[in-house]
């Protein structure tokens, strides 16, 4: 704690410096993951301000995903997961694009059924009683979850959907089994928050900003066989276009 020095003849506010502070600190390593900051009442009487200020600098790197409340022995500096840069330059599965980055894909089935759904049959142009399978996964790669996706598959163009092994690649699986191939997709990205339950998957302490996927996918003769919506976690995806005039 001796490395801050908090100055009183700058327009930044003492919140703000000791925030900026920390964070270069525990972005050069200095201080290292694991590392134990004191507690806000401690460190406000050594640094002599108020805990307001030491409660303020804290919570906005808590947000920035840097520190972990750790109750009465004060704060913890995290581990931050390494971020992935894939590109979005063709349509690939989740599967496809962590072996692209050098990751182990996996999968974990939270939810499958098949359901009929209104407002997810308008978005097919499907009639409002069309079957569709519901699965909803949480995706890993390297065994941390990357994201939380809700996909609805239509079923009268791919039945086997319904019963088929889908632990893997649900591209493959549509490759392999009637040689549905999904050749062009739309899709849109949103900045949201994550929910609790979804917190509760990322290992955030509080909700960070997160990346709102949905896709509409399709085959070569325009039939549209998937909806999925997405959310990928903010602080591991940075993705990466290349645009040519």
């Amino acid at each position: 704690m001796s490395l801050l020095q908090l100055r009183d003849d700058t327009a930044m506010p003492l919140y703000q410096q000791l925030e900026e502070q920390l964070y270069g600190l525990i972005s050069s390593g200095v201080l290292p993951p694991g590392t134990i900051l004191p507690a806000e009442r401690q460190l406000a009487e050594n640094l002599k301000v108020s805990r307001v200020t030491i409660q303020r600098a804290y919570a906005a790197l808590r947000q920035r995903d840097l520190l972990a409340s750790q109750g009465r022995r004060g704060f913890l500096v995290r581990t931050r997961p390494s971020q992935v840069h894939p590109g979005m330059d063709r349509l690939k599965g989740f599967t496809e694009e962590m072996r692209e980055l050098g990751k182990i894909p996996s999968s974990r089935i939270v939810e499958r059924q098949v359901v009929q759904d209104r407002s997810i049959s308008s978005i097919f142009g499907l009639p409002s009683t069309a079957p569709f399978l519901k699965l909803t996964r949480v995706r890993y790669g390297d065994d941390v979850a990357m994201s939380r996706e809700v996909a609805w598959y239509n079923l009268k163009a791919v039945p086997a959907l319904e019963d088929g092994d889908l632990s893997g690649s649900v591209y493959a699986f549509l490759a392999e089994n009637g040689g549905t191939r999904l050749v062009a997709c739309e899709q849109t990205i949103e900045a949201t928050m994550p929910t609790l339950e979804e917190c509760r998957i990322f290992g955030f302490d509080e909700p960070l900003p997160c990346l709102l996927i949905k896709r509409h996918s399709f085959t070569q003769d325009a039939a549209m066989i998937e909806y999925v919506e997405g959310l990928f976690r903010g602080d591991m995806y940075s993705y990466r276009l290349k645009l040519q005039a």
